[in-house]
């Protein structure tokens, strides 16, 4: 299934089911109210959420009407819980370069993690209003996985059975203000400005083969001002999302709802390219001896959606946004 919620009156939205060729949706409020009561009462709306995703590929579904990314918000608006992992040791170890810092210990084994704000997540197409350009503005392509209820104590292979969705996500960094954070040893607040999402949240079963191993098995394209920047492969991931979630579960559970990161995507090959300007501005420096690549301004625009192997557009949708200044 897929699922999108349409901007309301409330902070929540409206729950839609979206057909598989993202052209067509249908209020699927009469059996849950929104994706967050969904997820809380799976079990009891699963059947009848899926009735009428069939009724409405087949076109027999009452009162469909066209599908609109931009009346949208994020599939989850706001989150009992926002985790974010780097899960691609690539893009850390190029990091810990950027930041001048040794590697953590067992960074090769025990996954990176920190918790985000959860309360006001952006759409795919809402302008992305920061402070000041000098703050060094940078996106961050990644996927993500929205959970079921999880236990205390899970293991990584019985924690992949409690993801319910697979979303896309930007996660906005300010990185002139992140080594600041980093050293007071209590993690990011103000460089991590409100995350965005792409339109649409997937049941696994949605992705076909590019949903295994826990991990998302599509490359992630990236455009920035409509100019290519990359278009890394999620397959690279070194933790899989069970680990990641069994990881955050570890001393305490998690409630249906949270959703779990991936970290920038990032792939060893240079080709690539990159997800995230952090991570181009690094490699510049280790090739060239300083950076190039500037991080953005007002009235720049980045563009990011995953693709299917062929290059086709992929289940998720499109994240397009503005970055403005916000004036209070």
């Amino acid at each position: 299934m897929k699922f999108a919620t349409l901007r309301n009156a409330q902070i929540d939205g409206q729950l839609l089911l979206v057909s598989r060729d993202m052209q067509q949706a249908v209020s699927a409020q009469a059996i849950a109210p929104t994706l967050l009561n969904a997820l809380q009462h799976w079990d009891t709306v699963y059947e009848p959420l899926q009735a009428l995703y069939a009724a409405l590929n087949a076109g027999t579904a009452p009162s469909a009407f066209a599908f609109d990314p931009a009346a949208c918000t994020a599939p989850l608006p706001r989150s009992p819980q926002w985790l974010d992992g780097s899960a691609f040791l690539n893009h850390s170890n190029l990091m810990d370069r950027a930041f001048n810092k040794p590697a953590p210990p067992l960074v090769e084994t025990v996954p990176m993690m920190y918790q985000g704000a959860s309360d006001d997540f952006l759409g795919p197409h809402d302008d992305v209003f920061l402070p000041r350009e000098e703050d060094g503005i940078d996106f961050e392509g990644e996927f993500g996985v929205i959970t079921a209820a999880v236990p205390m104590g899970v293991d990584a292979a019985s924690a992949l059975d409690c993801v319910r969705l697979v979303v896309q996500i930007n996660d906005w960094s300010l990185r002139a203000l992140g080594p600041h954070e980093m050293k007071t040893g209590f993690g990011f607040v103000q460089a991590k400005p409100s995350t965005a999402f792409a339109p649409l949240a997937v049941t696994p079963d949605e992705l076909g083969a590019a949903w295994h191993g826990g991990r998302v098995q599509m490359p992630l394209q990236v455009q920035w001002n409509g100019d290519h920047f990359g278009q890394p492969h999620g397959g690279e991931m070194n933790f899989h999302f069970g680990q990641l979630i069994a990881h955050a579960a570890h001393t305490r559970r998690l409630t249906a709802g949270c959703i779990v990161g991936s970290g920038t995507v990032s792939n060893a090959a240079r080709t690539a390219g990159s997800a995230c300007i952090a991570e181009r501005r690094v490699i510049e420096i280790i090739d060239h001896g300083q950076s190039s690549t500037p991080f953005m301004r007002f009235g720049d625009r980045v563009r990011m959606q995953a693709l299917w192997d062929d290059g086709s557009p992929g289940p998720f949708g499109v994240i397009e946004q503005r970055v403005a200044k916000y004036c209070p």
